[in-house]
This record gives structure tokens, C-alpha cells and sequence, in this order.
């Protein structure tokens, strides 16, 4: 009874196995590849019709209408005039920490506690999760992973997304601690026995009060020459202060955004706003202090009930107006494979399309600090490059025929894709 309970189970291993996608890591590049007769969108405004990016060992080596000769040993690849893009960068993911929301088992986002700033996030990704797949599908080759949970939640990582394993997957670790501020926004009362809107207001601002507290203990800390104990709490806080890693703050209001940036200056941070529904109510002010913007899930309402309906469409092109730095992102996991697609929505509300693709390449590496070796096709960065029949972030139109990982070609095959062409088999629809 046993040999046949493990035959069985053998034989539903197996077909499982058929059942889903297999995708390895592609191999290193070994030899240069040319993309000729193209248009290329460089990432930073500039776009170059019918011209030619070479790339060698994963770096770019040349971009232009005018690139020195491929050598015998060469692939060229003749696009045909198909658009080539830098690889979409998804920043605020918890890609590879959550497979199914509904199973608390697949979930390794959250820690218990309300600070924890030594938790660091990559350590949990899992580079074979099934989500990875159905971003690179649609051109997005980066993503920064985030922890979420209490007050200080750890430190976020931005990985490549073609990898053995989390080590194999680290493109930048431990980029930035995460505070997620408590929401000073007034709601009505719960009902009986419920807390009034005051109470919660008092309870939210003492909970800044504590974090604040954290960070003087934190940086007293750092002062000292020699430590009567190791405080590993206060050791992860070192590169905060010394401004190797950013702050993320996660928050959306203007009194919100105005309690951040007060963190900034008391205690010499370089900080980011993540949410920053109302930032264009404060745009000057956060030009004015440097403060860059990761908008998150363009795709919803207005924070307030008197505020334009297609307020978060338009707040993008506000800040660009306005100079301020900042990126999309989606603000999930699956999600994410939208986010070219949004970028779509905030160029029909007032950004160019070109600006629209900075604000999901170039300046997300800026903002995620890994600029000087990806976000746009220019020549030392990696080569992480997606090519699409169509414009990148038109959901209509896009189509992704190829993409590189700091030169390697890969696999753009998913569980979605096979049962999409299961069906058309089945329904003689091919």
C-alpha cells in the first residue's frame, strides 16, 4: 500500500511539474548582441529612431544612429522599427515575500513588533515565486522589495528578476529603512464603545512621538565611542545617519508629509515620501527640501471626498511641473505588472509620454539609488533592456518579445501565457 501511495504521489509530482512553468536563469551573456534599425527610448527624454544598442558582457557599450561596426562574432538582431526600452523598475513591491494573500503560510512581508529596523527583507525573497514571471512579461526587470508591519518595519532590497536565489537576485541591498507613519486622518467614530476621532488622533501622534524618541536614543547611540552593550536595534540605525541609506516614509497627508520632512532636518536624513497622495498640495515645499515621491497605485480615488475624481491621475504632471523627483509604483505584489500601464494613464493627464517613461526607469533608480548602473540605455549601464511590437505602456499595443537582464535574454514564458495557449488549442482558436 505504501510502494503505490508513493508511485502516486510521484505521478502527481510529475504532472504538476508539466502543469506549470520550468524557467531557469538564463546563462551570462558570452558574446555582443546589436538591436539595429530600432526605436530606442533612452529612459531620460531622448529617443532615437532607426538606431542601433550594442551591449557586451551585460554592460551597454554604444547607443546612437552611429555605433562602431559589430565584429564577426555578433548577434544582430534587425528590430524592424519595434520600440526598445529600459527595463520598467518597480519600486514599494512585496514581490517574492507574498504568493497567496488569502494563506498566511506564503506570507513573509510582516514582522511582530512595532520597531524593527534590523529586519531586512531580502533574505526572504523567493526568486522562484510564480508572480516574478507575469512582470517580466510585461518589461518589468526590477523591483525593490519591501517589508511592511508596525512602525519601522526593516530595510527594503532591489532585486533583478531572473535568479537562482535571493543572493543571486540582490542588485542593491539594504537601499532604505521603512517608517510607516501612523494616518492623522480625522474619521468619525466607530460607534458605540468605539474610539472618538480625537482619541485616535492623540494615539497616532504619540506613536511619532515614540518613533522620534527611537531615533534620539538611535543617534545618541551612534555618538558614543564605546558601547557598554550592543544594542543591535540601535546598529541597524549606523548607515541611516550617515546617510548611506535612505529613509522611506510611508505617508499621504500634508500634515503627514510636513512631520517627515521635520524628521529630515533634526536628524540629517535622506529621506523619500512613499504614498504622497497629497504632495501636490506641498510640491514647493518638498522642491524646496529635496524631497523626491514615490506615487503609489495611480489607479484609485481621491484621498478627499472634495477632491477632483482624477486627482491621482493628475498629480504626476503636477510635481513635474513643479520639479520634485518622483516615481510610480503599484503598491503590491501581482499588481505591478500594471504599473507600465499607469505610467500610460498619468501621460493622458498631463505628462508627456517620455516623462511618463522616466517616472517608472530612470528616476525610480534615482530615487531607489542604483542610477549609475541602470534606469536608462546609455552606455556603462547594465543592460537590462525590454522590446516591445508596441508603446511599453499601452495596455492595447504592448507586446514584449524579448528582454536582457544585465545581458542575458530571458525566458518571458508564464503560467498565464501557457494556459491562455492551452485554451486557444482547445477551442481551435490557433
Amino acid at each position: 500500500m505504501k510502494r503505490h501511495l508513493i508511485l502516486l504521489g510521484l505521478a502527481i509530482g510529475v504532472h504538476t511539474a508539466y502543469a506549470q512553468e520550468t524557467i531557469s536563469p538564463a546563462l551570462p551573456q558570452d558574446k555582443p548582441v546589436f538591436l539595429t534599425n530600432a526605436t530606442i527610448h533612452v529612459g531620460n527624454g531622448e529617443v532615437i529612431n532607426n538606431g542601433t544598442i550594442a551591449f557586451s558582457k551585460g554592460k551597454i557599450t554604444a547607443v546612437g544612429n552611429s555605433v562602431p561596426a559589430a565584429g564577426s562574432d555578433a548577434t544582430i538582431l534587425d528590430l524592424k522599427g519595434q520600440h526598445v526600452y529600459p527595463g520598467i523598475i518597480a519600486p514599494e513591491s512585496k514581490l517574492g515575500l507574498v504568493e497567496f494573500e488569502s494563506v498566511r503560510a506564503t506570507i513573509d512581508a510582516r514582522e511582530v513588533g512595532e520597531v524593527n529596523p534590523s529586519v531586512r527583507s531580502i533574505i526572504a525573497y523567493n526568486a522562484d515565486s510564480k508572480v516574478i514571471n507575469t512582470l517580466r512579461s510585461n518589461g518589468i526587470l526590477l523591483a525593490q522589495v519591501t517589508p511592511e508591519g508596525g512602525l519601522i518595519s526593516g530595510t527594503s532590497s532591489v532585486v533583478q528578476l531572473d535568479a537562482w536565489n535571493w543572493e543571486d537576485a540582490a542588485y542593491k541591498t539594504d537601499n532604505a529603512l521603512h517608517f510607516y507613519m501612523p494616518s492623522l486622518l480625522p474619521v468619525a467614530s466607530s460607534g458605540r464603545g468605539g474610539a472618538s476621532s480625537t482619541d485616535r488622533l492623540k494615539v497616532a501622534m504619540d506613536q511619532v512621538e515614540q518613533v522620534r524618541t527611537f531615533f534620539r536614543e538611535a543617534h545618541a547611540y551612534q555618538q558614543e565611542s564605546k558601547h557598554a552593550a550592543t544594542n543591535l536595534k540601535f546598529e541597524a540605525m549606523r548607515k541611516l545617519f550617515t546617510r548611506e541609506q535612505k529613509l522611506f516614509i510611508h505617508c499621504d497627508l500634508v500634515k503627514e508629509m510636513l512631520i517627515a520632512i521635520d524628521f529630515a532636518k533634526e536628524f540629517n536624513l535622506d529621506i523619500a515620501i512613499v504614498g504622497g497622495s497629497d504632495a501636490w498640495l506641498i510640491a514647493d515645499i518638498l522642491k524646496q527640501n529635496n524631497v523626491p515621491v514615490i506615487l503609489t497605485q495611480p489607479h484609485s480615488l481621491p484621498v478627499m471626498q472634495d477632491d477632483d475624481v482624477d486627482q491621482p491621475y493628475k498629480t504626476a504632471a503636477q510635481l513635474q511641473k513643479a520639479g520634485v523627483l518622483f516615481c510610480l509604483s503599484n503598491d503590491g505584489f501581482w499588481q505591478q505588472r500594471n504599473l507600465g500601464y499607469e505610467a500610460g494613464t498619468t501621460a493622458t493627464y498631463g505628462l508627456s509620454k517620455e516623462e511618463a517613461l522616466t517616472a517608472v526607469t530612470l528616476n525610480a533608480a534615482k530615487i531607489l539609488g542604483i542610477d549609475k548602473t541602470t534606469g536608462s540605455l546609455e552606455a556603462g549601464k547594465d543592460a537590462n533592456i525590454a522590446i516591445s511590437a508596441g508603446d511599453i505602456m499601452d495596455m492595447k499595443s504592448s507586446v514584449i518579445n524579448k528582454a536582457f537582464i544585465q545581458g542575458r535574454e530571458i525566458n518571458l514564458d508564464n503560467k498565464q501565457k501557457q494556459l491562455y495557449e492551452k485554451y486557444e488549442k482547445k477551442y481551435g482558436l490557433k
